[in-house]
């Protein structure tokens, strides 16, 4: 299943409110328990912050991937933050991050989880496209973006 299947209004969110790295994340677990996605915020969140005390999951050009397994899930599940201006996630190039995939899996689901991270890092590739997920103003235009891509 590719980041796209995944991404529905019910987990994207524009703009993301929160401005320092615990919020986001947070915020990010929070739209998932509002879509119904996880059955324990307090266990999802746990695990996505001890996940960035291995190392931070803020990458380069904008983009980070907070993400973590755990038994909350059933299944493969993403949230997509967008911040238009950016908050300091310890991004590998020092610069704020406007794209925020949440990722969750199962436990014992690798290969999934695998594949998710692979199509973020082709996402992260394409410098047009990820100006026009910062650029976006809603959920719908978000998933319009998925949708032609």
């Amino acid at each position: 299943m590719t980041i796209a299947e995944l991404i529905s209004t019910e987990v994207v969110k524009v703009p993301l409110e929160s401005k320092v790295k615990p919020d986001v994340i947070r915020e990010l677990v929070q739209i998932l328990m509002d879509a119904g996605k996880i059955n324990d915020m307090e266990a999802v969140v746990e695990a996505v912050n001890t996940r960035e005390e291995l190392a931070s999951t803020g990458l380069e050009a904008g983009i980070a991937v907070p993400h973590a397994k755990t038994d909350a899930v059933n299944d493969l599940t993403v949230a997509l933050g967008i911040s238009p201006d950016g908050c300091d996630f310890d991004a590998m190039d020092g610069q704020p991050s406007h794209l925020f995939f949440l990722l969750l899996a199962p436990p014992d689901q690798s290969g999934p989880h695998l594949a998710a991270l692979s199509d973020i890092a082709k996402i992260a590739g394409s410098r047009s496209f990820c100006k026009l997920l910062r650029n976006a103003r809603s959920a719908e235009e978000v998933v319009e973006l998925f949708l032609e891509d």
